[in-house]
Formats: structure tokens, C-alpha cells, sequence
């Protein structure tokens, strides 16, 4: 079986020195799977220098090994600067699906008691983002207006993708549109959601205004929910749902894009977080999310020792922060390296374990 290899897109401030940490999770040594690495300098610096050449060869490179691990990069404000290189990959690559979950970590509080996992499947594409935008005068009065388009094939893969995901968390499928005000186009996904759970029969489907998710998911505390979105609502609740579990420590966000059939093609896991300019140098961040996106990659590559290796670094990671090393931010005196430290000795443990079970 050929190497897996994964694309390194390396970041700006202590984004990028929690990269660092995560790959020293992904070490052979440590997971017992050799992985190739191809680096590609994303810092602010080297996309001004390359005029964004950097983040398009980057693109290229993860379609050809369908693999992308990428630190946090600076978006510079400016206009007529290098822009987002997140937009310019996610087009690249035709990202199509944005999968955040959050989780309940050890010692965190959080909000209404909530502690199943919830994870939001939101539209990468088209919706409030990138419409078109315009103002008249009318009247005497300034109008504003926005064109939004959503696709049907997006809609369907989203739907989908939220169901398999489902399948295999043990969740219900829960939320959607305001399909009931916007029938023609929010109900574009209502209709793909429907389909959806005639295809998976077998997961709980409990569709809702995304009014009423909003509501309910303050009240929730019971199964674990993944919930489908338009790209809108799927950014705002992502931010929501992190933060019902008290931190965006303990979430990873994944990009995909899908094969004709449906199927993941390309996938970039990052976290969720910024650069953290403040934490630069001082190694006191927190790279549980960092992590995590390591860890979330390897679900995606088809071994079974990456498979026990995603296990294995997902249970560290909260097993870590319950034994009651944690970095300040969660109430710990740990610094980053220490706390990769006690991730790294707890997956060799299991691993070894595992393997002689």
C-alpha cells in the first residue's frame, strides 16, 4: 500500500506554531504510520512575495494527494492585498461541505448542561457569500440589494454528507432552513434534506426553522446532532455551537470537496481558531484544535493503523485535559509543548496496547 501524503500548509504567528505541534503528533514513531509531507509556505510574507502563486501550487498539490493539514494564516484587510487564501483554496480544490464539531472537554463547562457532540454540515459556496450587491436611490431613500444563488448539487451533497456523518456518530439529523418563508430557495435544502433521510432510513431525522434550531439548541442536552445548513446559517452556528462548549479548543474544521458519486474527494482539516498574534513565541497557546484537525485528517485515509491512530490522538487530547493537563486558557499551568508532550506518550501507550489486543 502506498504512502499516504499530506500537504503541510504552513501559516503565520502561532498559527503556525501549533502546526508544528500537530505534526509532531502525526510522527511515524508515534502513530506507527509513515506519512509523506509536502510543505508549502502560506505566511503572509510568502503570498505577497509569490502573488498568491504559493496558495494555487498548494491547491494543485492537494488535489493530486486529496489530503491538506493547514495552520491559521493572516487575512490582510487592505484592499488589492493577497485576500484570503482560504477562499482561493476552497475554490481550487471545488470545496464543497465545511464539517465543524464541537465537543464537550473535560473540566469545561458548558452551556445548559449541553454535552453530545454537535456537529454543523455547512455549504463551502455561493449563498450570502460572493453575491451581488448593489444600492439605488428610490424615492428619495437609499435601497440596498443582494442576489444570493444556491445550487441544487450542493444542496444534496451537504444533505448527504450530514446523514452518513450521522450514521456513523450514532446522531440525529436535526435543523434546516427557514424553508417555510424562503419555499423556492431555502427550500431547495429542505427538499435535499427529505431525500436524504429516505436514503438512511436507520438515523433520526428531526427537521427545524433555523429559527427554532437556534431555540432548541440552547435546551438540548441529550443525542448527538448533526445539523445541515446553507452557508449563512452554518457560519453563524458554527461559532454558536463551539462556543456552547465553553471553548473552540476542543473542535477541528474540515473542507471537502466530492467525487461525482458523492463521495469526499479532497479534504483540508485545519482549526478553527486564528493566529493569535499576542501568543506568538510565548508557548502558552492551546494546540488541542491543531490537534484534533491531525486527527480528523486521518479518518480520511484508508488504513486501518490511520484509523486507530485518529482514535487514539482524539481520546488523548480529551483524556489529557481530564487528568488536568491543560493549557491556561482551560484553567491549566500546562505550556503547548508540555501538553503535546502528554498527548504523544498517551497515544504510544494505546497504540501499543491496541496492538496486542
Amino acid at each position: 500500500m502506498p504512502k499516504p501524503t499530506i500537504v503541510v500548509l504552513e501559516g503565520d504567528q502561532t498559527g503556525q506554531e501549533l502546526l508544528v505541534e500537530s505534526l509532531r503528533v502525526l510522527a511515524p514513531d508515534v502513530i506507527g504510520l509513515d506519512v509523506e509531507r509536502e510543505h508549502f509556505d502560506l505566511s503572509l510574507q510568502n503570498r505577497r512575495k509569490t502573488g498568491n502563486a504559493v496558495v494555487h501550487e498548494a491547491a494543485a498539490a492537494m488535489k493530486r494527494t486529496k489530503l491538506g493539514l493547514k495552520a491559521a494564516t493572516i487575512t490582510p484587510e487592505t484592499k488589492g492585498d493577497v485576500g484570503s487564501p482560504n477562499a482561493i483554496l476552497r475554490s481550487a480544490i471545488d470545496g464543497k461541505v465545511i464539517v465543524r464539531t464541537g465537543r464537550r472537554i473535560p473540566g469545561v463547562r458548558p452551556v445548559a448542561g449541553i454535552h453530545a457532540p454537535i456537529s454543523v454540515v455547512r455549504m463551502a459556496v455561493g449563498d450570502a457569500y460572493g453575491a451581488k450587491e448593489w444600492r439605488e436611490e428610490q424615492n428619495g431613500d437609499e435601497v440596498a440589494y443582494r442576489t444570493e444563488r444556491i445550487e441544487r448539487s450542493v444542496c444534496r451533497v451537504v444533505s448527504e454528507y450530514a446523514f452518513y456523518h450521522a450514521r456513523r456518530a450514532g446522531a440525529k439529523v436535526f435543523g434546516g432552513p427557514k424553508y417555510t418563508v424562503s419555499p423556492v430557495y431555502e427550500g431547495m435544502l429542505k427538499e435535499e434534506m427529505d431525500a436524504a433521510a429516505q436514503r438512511y432510513p436507520d438515523v433520526a431525522y428531526e427537521p427545524q426553522l433555523i429559527d427554532a434550531t437556534y431555540a432548541l439548541l440552547i435546551s438540548t442536552s441529550g443525542d448527538p446532532m448533526v445539523i445541515p445548513s446553507l452557508n449563512r446559517d452554518g457560519d453563524c452556528l458554527s461559532d454558536l455551537v463551539m462556543q456552547l462548549f465553553g471553548s473552540i479548543a476542543g473542535a477541528e474544521s474540515t473542507l471537502m470537496s466530492f467525487t461525482r458519486d458523492g463521495k469526499p474527494d479532497v479534504v483540508m482539516t485545519e482549526a478553527p481558531h486564528g493566529t493569535a498574534p499576542r501568543l506568538q513565541g510565548k508557548n502558552v497557546a492551546n494546540p488541542m484544535a491543531m490537534v484534533l484537525a491531525a486527527a480528523a485528517l486521518l479518518t480520511f485515509v484508508d488504513d486501518r493503523r490511520a484509523t486507530n491512530a485518529s482514535r487514539a490522538i482524539y481520546e488523548s487530547v480529551l483524556e489529557t485535559v481530564r487528568d488536568g493537563i491543560a493549557t491556561s486558557d482551560l484553567g491549566g499551568q500546562a505550556s503547548t509543548t508540555e501538553f503535546t508532550d502528554a498527548v504523544i506518550a498517551k497515544v504510544k501507550t494505546k497504540l501499543d496496547v491496541w496492538a496486542t489486543l
